[in-house]
């Protein structure tokens, strides 16, 4: 039997990604971000939404630069991840904190989290004001990714092991092992 639960948002799996962008003085800043999906295969883009109603200083950064780099952390970063996103970027320098380092990417300009293997390098396409989050749609221009997450030259979820977020329970996951091929396992319903 099913029950009604409480309204709340909630995807799962979530990623737990870091959005980072430079302010108005060419300083970096970060953020961790649960709200993040896939939109759209022609162009390649990425949605985020950031809180509007808190202070964000990596929101007023992307929304002054119109760029950003999307990093998908691993797992064994979740104490680094967590920080940036329960610190503020007008209190603290969050990457310097936790002994990150950054580089400008090679088609936006936007920082680089060096210690993520895996960034996306965004230009906005689109900026919207939704309930308490303003959601950004961000053209991904370039992807960087360590060798030792590649396999036959794509990025290989097991060797990432990304990190996933549950709103709900305010916890963070490890994702987990293979168990089938997409569109291959439900060949079988179209026979």
């Amino acid at each position: 039997m099913k029950v009604n639960v409480k309204n709340h948002t909630m995807m799962y799996p979530a990623p737990a990604v870091v959005a980072s962008a430079y302010d108005e003085n060419g300083n970096a800043d970060a953020c961790t971000l649960a709200f993040a999906t896939m939109c759209s295969h022609h162009p390649p883009a990425v949605m985020i939404a950031i809180n509007t109603t808190l202070k964000r200083k990596t929101l007023k950064s992307i929304l002054h630069s119109k760029e950003f780099c999307l990093a998908y952390p691993s797992v064994e970063h979740a104490a680094e991840v967590d920080y940036l996103g329960i610190e503020s970027g007008y209190n603290e320098d969050k990457l310097a904190k936790i002994n990150f380092t950054h580089q400008k990417g090679e088609k936006v300009n936007a920082p680089i989290i060096n210690d993520f293997k895996v960034s996306v390098e965004c230009k906005v396409m689109h900026i919207a004001e939704i309930g308490s989050h303003t959601q950004i749609t961000g053209e991904i221009v370039n992807v960087q990714a360590d060798e030792d997450v590649i396999t036959n030259n794509k990025i290989d979820f097991l060797k990432l092991n990304p990190l996933a977020y549950d709103d709900i329970t305010h916890s963070y996951y490890n994702t987990g092992e293979k168990i089938g091929d997409a569109f291959k396992i439900g060949l079988k319903y179209k026979k």
